[in-house]
């Protein structure tokens, strides 16, 4: 463990150090400007965020998968697939979990009758992936870290306003990078089919992959008028994963726990950045099990 620790701050120094030659700053400045990390802890509470599509094809979403092209993870191959996967998450050694759901889906009642040999048959995965490792690893309890939003709030009590401010907001704009991005949702849609689920959840949870759902909020309805696409968003999207990154802080933990994330993988997008740049965690990549 010490040795780990060395290693880290040898590269926290290094990048800092590489940084500040970069600015060009003064020999007589620089030992004045210690590293940003060396103000923290060295250990934090380790957060593993791992995106998903929704196993079970609720169609809530606005891009929707051919029936031809939807899986069943209860059947073979994918059902031998989806415990590799599980397997592989397992390397995180999670001490926590957390999921998407709400507080009202009663997860306590839910997870205690998995234990008991309930809902295997199951295809969401809050059952395939949450569930299960929870209950490999035999841990008591799963988090629910779904929230609703503040545009919901606002919409129970200014209707007339939040109608005026969502009018257009439908996914259906001109800009030409929507529809590149939608290109890019269809394809994946179709990758389930056609790839093993561990190799398509390592596709999907990269940087590359996170910066491709994130950006697709920044365009097309984001542009409506001067700033209303921008305010809509801000109060909804945006604000839902910040409840949830919330949520997330409120888990009791130490700076020695292993926080498992199962979210949908646009959420995962955003969340790795509040988790990148939160001083308290410390962001684990998926591909690095």
């Amino acid at each position: 463990m010490k040795y780990s620790l060395f290693i880290l701050t040898v590269i926290s120094f290094t990048l800092f150090a590489t940084t500040l030659n970069a600015q060009q700053i003064s020999k007589e400045s620089s030992e004045y400007l210690k590293p940003y990390a060396s103000y923290y802890p060295k250990q934090k509470a380790k957060i593993l965020v791992v995106g998903t599509f929704h196993f079970a094809y609720p169609g809530m979403d606005y891009t929707k998968t051919n029936e031809e092209d939807k899986i069943d993870v209860l059947k073979e191959p994918k059902k031998s697939e989806v415990l590799e996967l599980v397997e592989y998450i397992k390397k995180f050694k999670p001490t926590k979990i957390a999921i998407e759901a709400k507080e009202d889906w009663g997860m306590d009642k839910m997870y205690k009758e998995y234990r008991q040999g309930k809902h295997r048959d199951k295809r969401n995965e809050s059952y395939q992936l949450g569930m299960r490792i929870a209950n490999d690893l035999n841990l008591d309890k799963i988090y629910s870290i779904d929230a609703t939003t503040f545009s919901t709030d606002l919409e129970k009590k200014y209707p007339k306003m939040m109608k005026e401010l969502t009018e257009g907001y439908d996914f259906q704009s001109d800009d030409p990078y929507e529809k590149m991005v939608q290109k890019s949702f269809n394809a994946s849609t179709i990758l389930p089919s056609k790839v093993r689920i561990l190799d398509y959840f390592k596709y999907m949870n990269t940087i590359e992959g996170h910066r491709n759902n994130y950006g697709a909020y920044f365009i097309g309805d984001f542009k409506l008028d001067n700033n209303r696409g921008a305010d809509f968003l801000s109060i909804w999207w945006y604000n839902r994963n910040l409840r949830m990154f919330r949520k997330i802080q409120q888990i009791d933990h130490t700076n020695e726990d292993r926080i498992l994330v199962i979210v949908g993988n646009g959420h995962a997008s955003v969340l790795r950045h509040m988790i990148e740049y939160s001083p308290e965690y410390e962001f684990v990549e998926f591909s690095s099990l």
